[in-house]
């Protein structure tokens, strides 16, 4: 913070106004130890560089020439230095039309998203809030800066942004922010699946990461669509409509104490906020409730088959979506085989060994350690699951040791010929026919006939060689 303040005084030394702006001034006000200090000035971006650069401070010029901001290192930290401007929007569903500078604070802090980002200090760390902010922070409230319908029709990424700072700052969303996105959605499909899928991420790895799903899912927000640009070609891609079947979708209370959704909004708040995780959360419940899924026998609710039918939504969303088919596979992975998890968690008499054996050779894993970082993962998700439930005195010890079994078995089940531990005399005694001397070693290791260590698998080589030629 101090060279932040270094560079106001520099500013205002040449006669300018300076002020560090936005999410640093809010953490800090929180309590929570900002990462980045943007500065704001009345300065024009050529007087920034030479101001700056006359203190021996070096600028590496604008980033964007239509936004006024110039980047100033000082040590080896960078630092956004932007002069006032207002903005113009048209029918870009994000950028602005038109930018043009502006005199004074109180016009830049007033084309702003939220209250609780336009506050601004100065140098001596007194707090400048035209908006509101401190009073939104201290009442737990997110609230657009100005009428919200006119916030969101500027920028139709604020709608996302919205759910995300919710899950960022834990906060509820005023009641006239919820009631003007609706109003806004309309402009949604004019923004890129990438800022989409970009704010999507960070929600997912916010504190409060439910609260923020559920503005997003209960907003209808989920079912709008954006857009991707492929070979010169627009085309338009559903966000996440999938998810609003699971809102107030009765499950059995045997079981469950929440609906679908409250469920899966439960399950996710209990991972790790890592991607994999939390999609693997998000969408492992995805297909209950589905036409040719859900079912009552004898007055009870029954989703059998979710578990499938969930795997193949979940990857052909992701995909959708624009992720890669590797993290797409895995999320799916989850989805697949949380339920088989849970039975073999609770029958002492599943033979793992079998289970293992058979996912070694499905396909799915390329060796044996992203086998065990798989188990390791489906564990925690599983955890999630049963803590999600809602029960009371819920426990989860023997689900994670469970996962750490599958995961200390996977290290003993070759995926992949490149897992077995042989040494050069099985490349010499193999010669040309080592690619199927290694496959053949393979199938016995994972049938537990051989074990994988050099001796074992050089006289069991040996012996099959004695019995067949290849």
């Amino acid at each position: 913070m101090e060279q932040a303040i270094r560079l106001l005084t520099i500013l205002e030394e040449a006669g300018f106004e300076a002020f560090i702006i936005g999410g640093a001034v809010r953490d800090m006000l929180m309590h929570v130890e900002p990462h980045d200090f943007d500065i704001v000035t009345s300065a024009r971006p050529e007087q920034v560089m030479s101001v700056l650069a006359n203190a021996g401070i070096e600028t590496k010029g604008l980033i964007g020439k239509t936004f006024g901001v110039v980047v100033a290192t000082v040590g080896n930290k960078h630092y956004e230095v932007a002069t006032y401007r207002s903005e113009r929007y048209g029918v870009d569903s994000h950028r602005p039309e038109k930018i043009v500078y502006a005199d004074t604070l109180e016009e830049d802090v007033k084309r702003r998203d939220f209250t609780v980002n336009g506050m601004a200090m100065n140098r001596y760390k007194e707090i400048i809030d035209l908006v509101g902010g401190r009073h939104d922070i201290k009442h737990k409230v997110l609230r657009t800066i100005g009428n919200p319908e006119e916030r969101f029709q500027e920028d139709a990424l604020r709608l996302f942004r919205a759910c995300r700072f919710i899950a960022k700052l834990d906060f509820m969303p005023d009641k006239a922010l919820l009631k003007a996105m609706p109003t806004a959605f309309h402009r949604v499909s004019g923004l890129s699946l990438e800022r989409v899928r970009s704010e999507l991420d960070r929600l997912l790895l916010e504190p409060a990461v439910a609260k923020g799903l559920d503005v997003f899912v209960q907003s209808r927000l989920a079912e709008c669509t954006c857009r991707m640009v492929e070979n010169g070609e627009s085309r338009e891609i559903p966000i996440l409509p999938e998810l609003y079947h699971l809102v107030g979708l009765p499950q059995e209370k045997a079981f469950h104490e929440f609906d679908g959704w409250y469920h899966t909004l439960a399950v996710v708040s209990e991972t790790e906020p890592d991607l994999t995780l939390r999609w693997g959360a998000l969408l492992h419940d995805v297909a209950k409730g589905m036409p040719s899924i859900r079912q009552v026998i004898n007055g009870r609710y029954t989703d059998r088959g979710h578990d499938n039918l969930g795997s193949q939504m979940a990857y052909d969303i992701l995909i959708r979506l624009g992720y890669n088919k590797k993290f797409a596979s895995r999320v799916s992975w989850i989805v697949k085989n949380h339920m088989r998890f849970h039975f073999f968690v609770q029958n002492e008499e599943a033979d793992e060994k079998k289970w293992i054996r058979k996912e070694a050779r499905s396909g799915e894993f390329r060796d044996s350690q992203g086998m065990r970082e798989a188990w390791q993962q489906l564990a925690k998700v599983c955890a999630a699951d049963v803590l999600g439930c809602g029960k009371p005195y819920s426990v989860t010890d023997g689900t994670l040791a469970f996962g750490e079994c599958m995961a200390d078995l996977s290290l003993e089940m070759p995926v992949h010929t490149k897992d077995l531990r042989y040494d050069k005399r099985v490349l010499a005694a193999c010669g040309e026919n080592i690619a199927q001397c290694l496959q053949y070693l393979m199938q016995q290791v994972q049938n537990g006939v051989v074990k994988n260590e050099p001796d074992d698998l050089y006289d069991a080589i040996i012996h099959k060689l004695q019995r067949t030629s290849y």
